[in-house]
Formats: structure tokens, sequence, C-alpha cells
């Protein structure tokens, strides 16, 4: 698999809801994170989402924190009849990008 990320990759055990922001589609989603960089994450999902669109997006990290995050759509895959998605973060605080790499250096450390 060709690596397109910049920043590492790291498993995050966490759920995810998220809602389309062009108003057509108002329900919530959920999704199993796979991985996760301070760019964006990898996830699984049954409802098929559209490349290119922005979703809204609330991550539980490992603190029981959330973080609200804008991701939009870069890859979809389909795997074993389910859909594995690339998203990058839209627009992320600095402060919400640093508690996802400190949790890779302490995973890193463990």
């Amino acid at each position: 698999m060709n690596e397109r990320r910049k920043s590492k990759r790291t498993n995050l055990e966490s759920r995810l809801i998220m809602k389309r922001l062009d108003g057509n589609s108002n329900h919530e989603v959920l999704i199993n994170i796979v991985d996760v960089s301070k760019d964006g994450i990898g996830f699984e999902c049954a409802e098929v989402l559209q490349i290119g669109e922005v979703y809204e997006s609330y991550l539980t990290i490992w603190t029981r924190e959330v973080i609200h995050a804008f991701l939009q759509i870069v890859r979809i895959e389909l795997k074993s009849g389910t859909y594995a998605y690339g998203a990058i973060f839209i627009g992320m605080p600095e402060m919400d990008s640093a508690r996802i790499e400190t949790y890779q250096t302490i995973s890193e450390m463990e």
C-alpha cells in the first residue's frame, strides 16, 4: 500500500459521528476509525459518502474529550461489504492537532 499521508498514523479506538454540511443529509452516520494522524483519519462505514464532500464530525479521543472537526473525504475503497475512507481535517485548530501528536508520542513510548 502506498503511504500518502504526510504525518504519522496512529491507531485509535474511538467512534465518530459525522453530519453532511450541504443540508441534503442531516442524519448522523456512525463510523469506526481505523487510524488517525494530525492531518486526517482513515475509517470504515457502511454508508456511501462522497469524495470531496465536507462533513462535520465529533471525534472522541483517548482522554474522552471530544474534538469538533470538519473532514473532507479524499479516498474511498470497497472492502468486504463496507467502505474504507480517507479524510483530511479542514481548519483544525493547532491545539487539537497537538493533542493527536501528543497521543502518538505517548503510545510510541509504551
